[in-house]
């Protein structure tokens, strides 16, 4: 490969709340490892690999220029973002006027919200859910909804679209966010799928924040359908949320976007966004943008979706050979691996706690999956040189559920 991925950056220490948050946060953080068993951070969702090499030149020579007062945004950052959404996605409509700065996805989501509903509002999401949705809702005032995603006769999750219509008019819903790809379950949306969704949500007068922040984090020659692109209700009644920042671990410099296309709820969105008077884009998380969506970049995503995808293999395999009663669906997209330990808990008399904790002892820290209403599920995070892969697996083999 030209870039390198095998590397293991030393983290520890410098800031990365992956290892330095480990043990600081009861409750949500993993404890610290016993003697011995370093850590191999598994919770987080960022990576554990250096990012494009033209983020740090791009960044660096603008460091170069003594100066950091007031700033105008560059041409070349929205530029960057429709060549990037054209290269990537095959999406040539967008305009720079539909192009926004969000300081994050989630404040973005809240900012539609916030124009979709009334505050008391219930709103409709997907079950297993990222617990960034959850805590959004809860902080704004609105009632989560959840409608569960049901597995196939293939083990793939599906949105149940009758119970879906059942929660919208039994709630008297009109605002959904709808997660593409899903986190955590890892589903890459097939275009019918959201085609169905999205007719259902046109009949009930439903609008929709898309969370699409994974788009480029695609796995086994899957395809990423852009939400906005399926049909005129979606692209009319869709705030998409987009950042570099799972793509190419930037998630420390700040900076999202939105694209709305229709002007009169871009409009709306954008005055929400503004009343804090603290959604400014960062200066340097611009100049990484502009040199994350390059052609090199594409380049470095392309080899990136591979590693993934041999890290997901390997692991999904690992599981179903070594690990009986713990489950986890092929994920098509992301980094992210949702692990059903249920079985297995039933089995050997465990709660999903105890799970976590032997593993966190062997310093392998994994997150645990009930705060994505997982009831006995852990999330893992596979963005790490296949070398720490294998030795969290080995881990989990030798100390947790085939432990002797």
């Amino acid at each position: 490969m030209k870039y390198d991925f095998t590397s293991i950056l030393e983290r520890t220490g410098k800031d990365a709340f992956a290892l330095d948050g480990i043990g600081k946060y009861p409750g949500f953080s993993p404890e610290p490892p016993e003697k011995g068993f370093d850590v191999i951070p598994m919770w987080v969702a960022d990576m554990n690999f250096a990012t494009v090499p033209t983020v740090i030149s791009k960044i660096s020579e603008r460091l170069k220029e003594p100066h950091f007062g007031y700033f105008m945004k560059r041409e070349e950052y929205t530029q960057a973002i429709i060549d990037w959404h054209k290269l990537r996605h095959g999406v040539t409509d967008i305009t720079k006027e539909c192009i926004g700065y969000q300081n994050g996805v989630l404040g973005g989501v809240t900012s539609a919200l916030n124009v979709f509903c009334s505050k008391g509002d219930k709103v409709l999401i997907h079950s297993p859910t990222y617990i960034g949705f959850t805590h959004i809702l809860e902080d704004n005032g609105y009632h989560a909804i959840l409608s569960e995603l049901k597995k196939d006769e293939k083990g793939i999750y599906r949105m149940d679209f009758e119970d879906m219509e059942k929660k919208i008019k039994e709630h008297k819903i009109h605002a959904t966010i709808f997660c593409s790809p899903h986190n955590p379950c890892g589903r890459v949306w097939e275009k019918e799928e959201i085609l169905k969704a999205m007719e259902l949500f046109e009949k009930y007068n439903v609008y929709i924040a898309a969370d699409e922040i994974w788009s480029d984090l695609i796995l086994y020659n899957n395809k990423h359908t852009p939400t906005q692109s399926v049909n005129e209700y979606a692209k009319k009644h869709t705030v998409a949320l987009y950042a570099p920042s799972k793509t190419f671990n930037l998630s420390g410099l700040i900076g999202s976007y939105h694209i709305i296309y229709d002007k009169f709820l871009r409009d709306r969105v954008e005055k929400e966004s503004s009343l804090c008077h603290y959604n400014d884009m960062n200066m340097l998380s611009m100049y990484a943008l502009i040199g994350a969506f390059t052609k090199e970049g594409n380049e470095w995503v392309t080899e990136l979706n591979k590693v993934l995808t041999e890290n997901t293999e390997y692991a999904v395999k690992y599981i179903k050979e070594h690990f009986k009663g713990v489950d986890c669906t092929h994920p098509e997209g992301t980094y992210m691996l949702f692990i059903d330990c249920t079985e297995w808990c039933k089995e050997h008399n465990k709660t999903i706690e105890e799970v976590e904790k032997s593993a966190w002892k062997v310093g392998v820290a994994i997150q645990d999956g009930k705060m994505f209403h997982g009831p006995c599920h852990l999330r893992a995070n596979l963005a790490l040189p296949f070398s720490r892969i294998k030795e969290a697996f080995d881990r989990l083999d030798k100390y947790v559920f085939n432990a002797k």
